[in-house]
């Protein structure tokens, strides 16, 4: 009955308020803008050449491009997606475009993000609340630009149902008005309407909630994405258009010329250095566009030493848990934290992303999450889940920080306020500023950079023509392809969803390449590892889509390095091996990409702090009877009392279940609780492996698993399974 007047009561009071706000907008887009966004679907599919459509040109050719091209008429520096929707924006105007990227594409914030393609619920709060309508621009926006991209990239992005817990009556109406003017504002481009929730709908969509003093819920619908595949289709996109794209190459300094007619130096190009031969090269051009995100300063200062800092970067670190912490599609959004901020709880291939932070930082090219943050989200966390459910962090497969370049207006008189916005700037020199805004609007960002660019410097260019462009693997996508690469190809269910989601309608391409398992079932598709539906062709293939650096392979062609760490380390072997034979490397080379993509790893995404779990000062907190119980334990493969066990004492203890376990993967299963590195487990280096268990720090460690397993099955002779199960960094 409660509930029942709580609803009535929302309907009447914030239903009201919302529907005057809102209707007009609903009308407004249901007669003019998606009448808009057809026509413009239409005439972007219908008039543009696509001339690398069936195969994209090398890398070395994308160079040689950039190098003998007498002058391009946009440059655009940075490969991510605000830049690389500049190099689409340009290239679909007929506009000769380039674009470098000092890195890979998406290797920044585009590839860190939480993977929502969102308006922003808070943002449009504040618009109310403060009358901001500036904020309210840029939620109305967002919303356009949300619907666009679902539509022209629907294996990477579906929309996502959000659930929003209450726990007091009174915000039942407030925040459903707030939800409900957020669909209104979306008008015609509304994914899916929000709802309401009883408390028993609500536990029984999402179980693991917390059930104390809940009183229902609210349902919205944002969208979701593979942030870099994403990033990747759109510079894939312009590559095939005809632009001259390319990794790995940096921005040695800015090239300038006296403009003939003003006398003024204007920016006529870069110098740049493909970073992996160390050759350099002047690659000319109209129009420079600075697309480098956090490191917009550092361009902005080559033009001039003079010019004042506008970006304020901001950390933004996530974790990734298990995919039991959620239901396998439904969010969560906790409006208000403990210190004011948003933490979103959602499924994400097969996994749980919990983030974000939001904290002042330094601009770095290799941001590192902290333990600090880690611990706050997983604080954040168990107050929204049901005590039955034991939030570990143990349980963290993997950590990262993104940073975000909030930026300050340099045309503005208050230099010193942030942007809510994105701020184009051009400067004395010419040199076009794309900076600040929402991975969601990098296509008007992109729009709204190309306007200034043709303006400033007088191209001839028409209107942009990028809503309703397909993006790379968009156009032949359809939601059953899945099947007939199961039945073409004779690949596992799992991983042909998994490739049609990833690479859409190019997705027979990499099951062209799939080697043959030589097993009765799946026919085609060796996996990297077990728990993932990565292939080995992905890595071949990954080659062709400018995959330079195993890093490339495992954050961003692939997402085995966001989603799983250890899994990640256990892959990059086989990785560095295939790549090796598709760009022939030495092996020094091997050996130098191996020890690079574990450092990324280890300090990048979270395995770092997985090792300070469980260290040489880790304190062995157990009782006298778990300390007797676990020495049995231990004494039970440590039959000479040395006070330290091998993987000889293992594999003999192993031999009397008749059990065979490959020597160099016991290897690696003692090596992951052996802190001295000194090819044994001794006693206290157990004890202390089994402390940090009992407190959560550590989740199904395998040496644990296998010895309480063995301990156990002695007498009834089970197998043994010492595959991971989800346990953490």
């Amino acid at each position: 009955m409660a509930f029942r007047k709580a609803v009535k009561g929302t309907l009447i009071g914030g239903g009201a308020v919302a529907t005057a706000f809102g209707l007009s907008q609903f009308f407004e887009y249901r007669k003019n803008q998606h009448k808009w966004a057809q026509l413009a679907y239409v005439e972007a599919q219908g008039e543009l050449k696509v001339p690398f459509n069936d195969a994209l040109p090398t890398r070395e050719e994308q160079l040689s491009t950039l190098r003998n091209t007498e002058e391009f008429d946009v440059l655009v520096v940075g490969g991510g997606a605000t830049g690389s929707g500049c190099a689409l924006d340009a290239v679909t105007r007929n506009l000769k475009t380039a674009l470098v990227e000092r890195s890979d594409f998406s290797s920044g914030t585009s590839s860190r993000s939480t993977k929502l393609i969102h308006g922003g619920v808070r943002y449009l709060q504040k618009a109310i609340m403060k009358l901001d309508y500036e904020q309210y621009m840029m939620v109305k926006e967002a919303l356009h630009e949300r619907a666009n991209l679902l539509n022209i990239a629907p294996h990477l992005s579906a929309p996502l149902p959000i659930m929003l817990p209450v726990y007091k009556w009174w915000q039942l109406p407030y925040y459903w008005a707030g939800i409900k003017m957020y669909d209104l504002v979306a008008g015609s481009q509304c994914l899916k309407s929000s709802y309401v929730l009883s408390k028993s709908k609500a536990l029984e969509l999402f179980p693991m909630l917390k059930k104390d003093k809940l009183v229902g819920a609210i349902v919205y619908y944002d969208g979701q994405h593979n942030d870099s595949r994403m990033n990747l289709a759109i510079a894939l996109t312009a590559a095939r258009h005809g632009a001259a794209i390319a990794n790995y190459t940096e921005v040695v300094h800015l090239l300038k010329k006296p403009d003939p007619k003003t006398g003024q130096v204007k920016v006529c190009g870069a110098h740049c250095r493909d970073i992996i031969t160390g050759q350099e090269f002047d690659v000319r051009a109209k129009c420079v566009i600075n697309a480098t995100g956090p490191f917009t300063d550092s361009l902005r200062k080559m033009d001039n030493q003079k010019t004042p800092n506008i970006c304020q970067p901001s950390a933004g670190v996530h974790i990734v848990i298990p995919g039991y912490y959620s239901p396998d599609n439904m969010g969560l959004l906790d409006p208000a934290t403990s210190d004011g901020r948003v933490i979103f709880f959602l499924p994400w291939e097969k996994m749980t992303i919990a983030g974000t932070t939001d904290t002042p930082t330094v601009v770095t090219a290799h941001p590192i999450p902290l333990e600090d943050d880690i611990n706050f989200i997983l604080s954040e966390v168990r107050h929204y889940l049901s005590p039955d459910v034991e939030v570990r962090r143990g349980d963290v497969l993997a950590a990262w920080s993104g940073i975000r370049p909030l930026v300050t207006d340099p045309n503005s008189k208050d230099t010193q306020s942030i942007c809510r916005n994105h701020v184009v700037n051009i400067s004395d020199s010419g040199l076009i500023t794309i900076a600040g805004g929402k991975w969601t609007t990098y296509r008007s960002m992109a729009e709204e950079t190309l306007d200034a660019a043709i303006k400033a410097h007088n191209l001839s260019a028409g209107p942009s023509r990028t809503v309703g462009l397909m993006l790379d693997g968009g156009k032949d996508w359809t939601p059953t392809l899945y099947i007939r690469l199961v039945q073409d190809y004779g690949l596992e269910n799992e991983v042909a969803q998994h490739l049609a989601a990833t690479y859409g309608g190019r997705a027979f391409e990499v099951a062209k390449m799939a080697q043959v398992t030589g097993k009765r079932w799946p026919i085609v598709g060796k996996r990297l590892v077990s728990e993932f539906p990565y292939i080995e062709s992905e890595v071949q293939y990954a080659v062709k889509e400018y995959a330079c650096t195993a890093i490339d392979v495992i954050a961003r062609r692939t997402r085995l390095g966001f989603l799983n760490v250890q899994a990640a380390d256990e892959a990059l072997p086989l990785i560095v091996e295939i790549m090796g034979k598709e760009l022939q490397w030495t092996e020094q080379k091997k050996k130098e990409e191996l020890e690079g993509a574990k450092k990324f790893l280890h300090l990048e995404m979270g395995y770092k702090a997985r090792s300070e779990q469980l260290s040489k000062t880790t304190e062995i907190s157990l009782t006298a009877q778990e300390i007797a119980r676990y020495k049995k334990r231990f004494y039970k493969f440590d039959k000479e009392s040395k006070g330290f066990i091998t993987t000889v004492d293992v594999q003999q203890v192993l031999e009397k279940l008749s059990i065979q376990i490959d020597e160099n993967a016991l290897h690696e299963i003692l090596n992951e609780v052996d802190l001295n590195k000194n090819g044994q487990v001794e006693l206290d280096e157990f004890l202390q492996l089994m402390s940090a268990v009992q407190r959560g720090q550590i989740s199904d460690s395998r040496l644990a698993i296998l010895m309480k397993t063995v301990e156990e099955g002695l007498d009834l002779r089970r197998p043994v399974s010492v595959d991971r199960s989800g346990g953490g960094v």
